[in-house]
């Protein structure tokens, strides 16, 4: 069973990305990530001496501040500032600027479906602008699951409201850097099940999951390709069909 989608797109088919680098001159790196309407601001300040509290100060502190479009910050919002800080931390190098603090503000332009993983994939962005060690870039996609079973990447605002569940996930670009060195499995499994971060909202089966996990994986080498054409084609606005 096909589903149709209101702006033509096939279930598989990622909105086009488009990003601009160093669109904040303040900070020490920015991005402006956008997918169709879904358009976020990413801005990188540090790092700076010190740690927060029940840090550990013989790493570098990750500090994420989300600042919606309008009004206060939620506890959905609040819940997206936690898992954009343990996916950062997982991909930095924490240990080359230890007893500093880097922060990572995140400014909703505007919300059309799928924003924690654009929030996600600016951030990354971000990062490569300012120049922050880390050990691999990571690129983060949004899987809906309908009533029927059907599997949607990158909804809309409108498609999020019809699906039962959906999942974030986030992906390195390049399986090998999440593995030891000579290492093709990761406690059993083949290499090319590697993951940074999954959420998953709703309930979905295990075999939905793996479903989802299926599709959103490929769909991200895709995206991994634009994310790391970035550094080549700095400044600029770069945009490309997925």
């Amino acid at each position: 069973m096909e589903i149709d989608r209101a702006d033509g797109r096939n279930p598989n088919q990622l909105r086009p990305p488009a990003c601009s680098l160093n669109v904040l001159h303040r900070a020490h790196g920015s991005a402006s990530w956008s997918q169709g309407d879904t358009k976020v601001l990413a801005a990188v300040y540090g790092p700076k001496a010190g740690t927060k509290k029940n840090e550990n100060p013989e790493k570098a502190c990750i500090e994420v501040i989300w600042k919606p479009k309008t009004g206060q910050i939620g506890k959905a919002e609040k819940e997206f500032e936690m898992i954009l800080k343990r996916t950062l931390q997982s991909i930095c190098i924490l240990t080359i600027n230890p007893n500093t603090t880097t922060s990572i503000i995140i400014q909703v332009v505007h919300d059309d479906g799928a924003l924690l993983p654009c929030a996600i994939n600016a951030a990354c962005a971000a990062l490569v602008d300012a120049g922050i060690p880390m050990k691999h870039l990571a690129v983060a996609i949004c899987c809906c699951l309908a009533e029927s079973g059907y599997v949607l990447l990158d909804p809309t605002k409108l498609e999020e409201q019809k699906m039962k569940a959906f999942a974030y996930l986030v992906f390195p670009n390049s399986i090998l850097s999440v593995l030891p060195e000579g290492s093709s499995l990761v406690q059993g499994e083949p290499m090319d099940h590697g993951i940074i971060t999954s959420v998953t909202h709703g309930a979905m089966s295990v075999d939905d999951y793996f479903h989802c996990l299926e599709r959103g994986r490929a769909a991200s080498a895709k995206l991994s390709d634009f994310l790391r054409s970035l550094p080549s084609q700095l400044p600029g606005d770069i945009s490309k069909a997925v």
